[in-house]
C-alpha cells in the first residue's frame, strides 16, 4: 500500500488512462482529486461520528432473527438488540452502508444545532441527498427511498449497549451504557412518493446519552470520502476509524502496528475467515487511501503500521466539542 506525499502528486491510486474504471473506482478518483485539491472547510464537507462508533461498528450484513448482536473491540464490546413492532415482532438490525451515512449526518447536525431534536425536513427526497444518496437510484424511483426509511426505524428503535471492562491491579471494573439514537420522532414521508411534501415535519429527539457522546467525542471526516465511499460498509468503516488512529498516532509521534487479526474481531466477524477478510480489507483501504490523501500506512508480515500523517480534517477546522 502506497501512502499521500507532500510533493503535489499522489501515489497509489487508479490511473484512469490505463484502467477501464467502474463507477465507483471512478467516483472515488474524481472525490480523491477534489479532496486532494479543496480542503473539507472551504468544500463544507465536514461531518463526524461519535468516537464509540468509530471503535466498534454496526453489522455490515443483516444478522437475521436473533435476539443481540455484538462486536468486541480489545476491552469494549457493542451490543445492538432491535426494536419490536406493534405486534412485538423484531423490526431487525440496522445493516449496511445506509446508518452509517445516517448517522454520521446526525452528529453532524448535534454538533452544529446543539440541540437533541432534529427536524428531517418534509420530504423523504431531501433528507435522501442531505445524506448523500440519491432519491432515483436503487430498484427504481421507490428502491433507495424504502430501504432508508426501513434502515431509519431500525435504527432509531433498536437499544444500543457498550459494555466496558478495566482491571487495575486487583480490582475489575465492568461499565456499560444502554442507549437509543432517537428514543422519540415522528416520520411523515411517503416512501411511495420520496419527493412529495408533507404538510408536518418528520424529526427525531436524540437520546440523551448517544446526544451527549456525540458532544463528547467527536471524530471528524470529510463527506465526499463517504460519498465515495457509501457502496462499501466495511470501507466507510475503515476510513473513519484510519482518521480517528492517524490522529492519534500522530499525537504521540510513534506508528502502531495492527494485527490482522485484531482488525478482523473489530470489523470484519461478518467475513467468513481471516483471509476473505483482509482481502476485502486491503481493496477497501486502497479506495480510503485514493480519498485520504494524508493517510501514511503500510502492510506489512501479520498486520497493518499505521504512521503519523494529516488528519483527514485540518484541526483549525474542527467544530468545538
Amino acid at each position: 500500500m502506497q501512502k499521500a506525499t507532500d510533493t503535489g502528486q499522489r501515489e497509489g491510486v487508479f490511473d484512469s488512462g490505463a484502467l477501464k474504471l467502474t463507477r465507483t473506482e471512478r467516483r472515488v478518483l474524481e472525490a480523491g482529486d477534489e479532496i486532494w485539491q479543496t480542503p473539507a472547510d472551504e468544500a463544507n464537507s465536514i461531518t463526524y461520528m461519535a468516537r464509540q462508533l468509530v471503535q466498534v461498528t454496526l453489522p455490515h450484513r443483516n444478522p437475521g432473527n436473533v435476539p443481540a448482536w455484538k462486536r468486541v473491540n480489545g476491552n469494549l464490546m457493542l451490543r445492538i438488540r432491535p426494536g419490536l413492532d406493534q405486534n412485538d415482532e423484531s423490526i431487525g438490525f440496522p445493516y449496511g452502508s445506509v446508518p452509517r451515512l445516517v448517522l454520521f449526518w446526525l452528529t453532524r447536525e448535534a454538533l452544529r444545532r446543539r440541540s437533541r431534536k432534529l427536524e428531517l425536513g418534509d420530504t423523504l427526497a431531501g433528507f435522501m441527498r442531505e445524506v448523500g444518496l440519491n432519491p432515483y437510484t436503487g430498484g427504481g424511483k421507490r428502491g433507495d427511498a424504502r430501504r432508508l426509511r426501513n434502515q431509519l426505524e431500525r435504527l432509531f428503535r433498536a437499544t444500543i449497549s457498550f459494555e466496558r471492562t478495566d482491571e487495575v491491579g486487583a480490582l475489575k471494573c465492568k461499565a456499560w451504557l444502554d442507549m437509543q439514537v432517537a428514543p422519540a420522532g415522528e416520520f411523515w414521508w411517503d416512501p411511495m412518493n420520496p419527493s412529495q411534501s408533507s404538510l408536518f415535519g418528520s424529526w427525531i429527539m436524540l437520546g440523551e446519552s448517544f446526544y451527549e457522546a456525540v458532544l463528547a467525542h467527536p471524530v471528524p471526516v470529510d463527506m465526499r470520502a463517504l460519498r465515495a465511499l457509501k457502496q462499501s460498509p466495511l470501507a466507510l468503516d475503515l476510513y473513519a476509524w484510519l482518521a480517528y488512529r492517524t490522529f492519534r498516532v500522530a499525537e504521540g509521534g510513534k506508528a502502531q502496528f495492527v494485527p490482522w487479526r485484531g482488525l478482523r474481531a473489530q470489523f470484519g466477524t461478518d467475513y467468513s475467515d481471516l483471509k476473505n477478510f483482509k482481502r476485502k480489507a486491503k481493496s477497501a483501504i486502497l479506495k480510503v487511501q485514493t480519498v485520504y490523501p494524508g493517510l501514511c500506512i503500510s502492510d506489512i508480515d501479520g498486520g497493518l503500521v499505521i504512521k503519523p500523517g494529516r488528519p483527514a480534517v485540518a484541526p483549525q477546522s474542527r467544530l468545538a466539542s
